[in-house]
């Protein structure tokens, strides 16, 4: 990779790249040469590692679009869409991404966690909204993702719910729990 490549990577709009992400822009076709590029490029500084195999322009990066890259496919979810759209008004540092395993990851300082969904949800994009550079759910694609895999949570406000998409997304789960809590908490609104 040549100091242009690296140079038209960062130039992009995007603020964390994966090794992939570079590997593909570069379009070289040696991986451990390019590894010994990076390499370089971080000791002087160009390049901010993140985590391994994830890289930032510098420490002023994203963080959702840093959760969506850990692990792919993914989506930004949970609490952090509810919060972000006043349902629940418990405040959480960690990142909540659906993804296709569980796990809690802290990288430079963030925390994200992330939750599994089975492959015909998260690969549906019902309800996700694509933004320039990470995926992130609708408050109702939130709020059905978190009841689909906790079977009594405690919502704060359910008045912003627009009921409709509820009933529009719910068909991706093909859960018929899913549908009755949805009745449930649609009828104490």
């Amino acid at each position: 990779m040549e100091k242009a490549g690296l140079l038209n990577i960062v130039r992009g709009g995007n603020t964390v790249f994966t090794f992939k992400d570079i590997l593909l822009a570069s379009g070289k076709t040696n991986p451990s040469l390019l590894r010994r590029r990076i390499s370089y490029y971080v000791k002087n500084r160009e390049l901010y590692p993140i985590r391994r195999g994830v890289y930032a322009k510098d420490k002023n990066y994203d963080r959702l679009e840093l959760a969506n890259k850990i692990f792919t496919p993914a989506y930004i979810s949970f609490e952090t869409v509810l919060a972000k759209e006043g349902v629940i008004f418990q405040h959480y540092d960690q990142v909540f991404v659906a993804s296709y395993l569980t796990r809690e990851i802290s990288c430079d300082g963030g925390a994200y966690a992330f939750r599994r969904l089975k492959d015909s949800v998260l690969t549906n994009s019902l309800g996700v909204e694509i933004k320039v550079h990470y995926s992130i759910a609708s408050k109702e694609r939130a709020f059905l993702d978190t009841l689909y895999l906790n079977t009594n949570y405690h919502f704060d406000n359910l008045s912003s719910i627009d009921w409709n998409k509820c009933v529009e997304i719910l068909p991706i789960y093909a859960n018929k729990a899913l549908a009755k809590r949805l009745d449930s908490y649609f009828k104490l609104v």
